[in-house]
């Protein structure tokens, strides 16, 4: 039995810095590169495993270099990565990203090997199943529903964001979009209609609202000063699923998911920003 399970993706982040995102037909000079493992479910697994959860891995990479280093950081992170299959002769997926001098990210992710993550991937036994939408939704759909079946609680972070089915987001728990996706995926109230029993909409600096069928509460951010955007919407979204895992109920795993994602802010590249349980109880202070 495994905390959380992550179904979803694993790519290589290409991360540019420039003083400013360049506008469509225009050139900058940037001031930076670097190459870091990501994908919003790379990023999540590792931060739920950084948080104190134990993980195990479901997704797709290529027979490359790319592929190889990103199995490296799962084993590395003490991630079971027995159900991450190899795709001999599709690349893996690639995430161009350009960071600017506000930590403000633009991102295009070139699914790759992404793109063949199976509806029929197999399941390990968890508590917790952690979903993003870089997979085809076929397939975050049936992992969803069959998840919901066995009784698992189904954490679904719905980015990018698209129309999403009814039947999906009913076998949800707990959705999780960001100030802009909330509205894409039809808004909090629709959500919520669906069956899903929380919608925790993450709004960056301004922290996080909670609504419930009957409730809503807001989390305040905690004060960082950020350099880099890119990885904490899935430092919260790992941290979020591994402290309802070990049964936090929301408010409480709202609370030290938000930390976790301002911590992430505080350093550049998702993974190397993603904070472990003694930095993220350190800023929460006492409980």
């Amino acid at each position: 039995m495994f905390d959380v399970v992550v179904v979803g993706s694993l790519n290589l982040d290409l991360v540019v810095s420039a003083e400013r995102i360049p506008s469509p037909g225009e050139t900058v000079t940037g001031t930076g590169y670097h190459e870091y493992p990501g994908g919003k479910g790379l990023n999540q697994a590792v931060a739920a495993a950084r948080a104190g959860a134990r993980v195990a891995m479901v997704g797709a990479v290529g027979d490359d270099g790319a592929g190889e280093t990103l199995l490296a950081v799962l084993t590395d992170a003490g991630i079971d990565a027995s159900d991450v299959v190899t795709v001999e002769g599709v690349p893996t997926g690639r995430a161009s990203i350009t960071v600017d001098a506000e930590a403000e990210n633009s991102i295009v992710v070139v699914p790759g090997t992404t793109g063949h993550v199976s509806p029929a991937v197999a399941l390990p036994n968890a508590r917790v199943l952690l979903l993003q939408l870089e997979i085809p939704l076929p397939s975050v759909a049936s992992v969803a529903r069959r998840a919901a079946d066995d009784g698992v609680l189904v954490v679904l972070n719905p980015a990018p964001a698209v129309a999403l089915p009814d039947d999906l987001l009913a076998a949800c728990s707990v959705v999780v979009p960001n100030e802009h996706e909330v509205e894409l995926i039809g808004g909090v109230d629709a959500v919520l209609a669906t069956g899903v029993g929380t919608g925790s909409v993450t709004r960056g600096a301004e922290g996080v609202s909670v609504h419930s069928r009957d409730a809503r509460g807001d989390q305040p951010a905690f004060p960082v000063d950020p350099v880099d955007t890119t990885g904490a919407g899935d430092a919260f979204c790992g941290a979020l699923g591994a402290r309802l895992a070990a049964g936090d109920d929301v408010t409480a795993a709202v609370a030290f998911a938000a930390a976790a994602g301002a911590l992430a802010t505080t350093r550049h590249g998702a993974v190397p920003a993603l904070p472990r349980r003694s930095a993220i109880d350190a800023i929460l202070g006492p409980r």
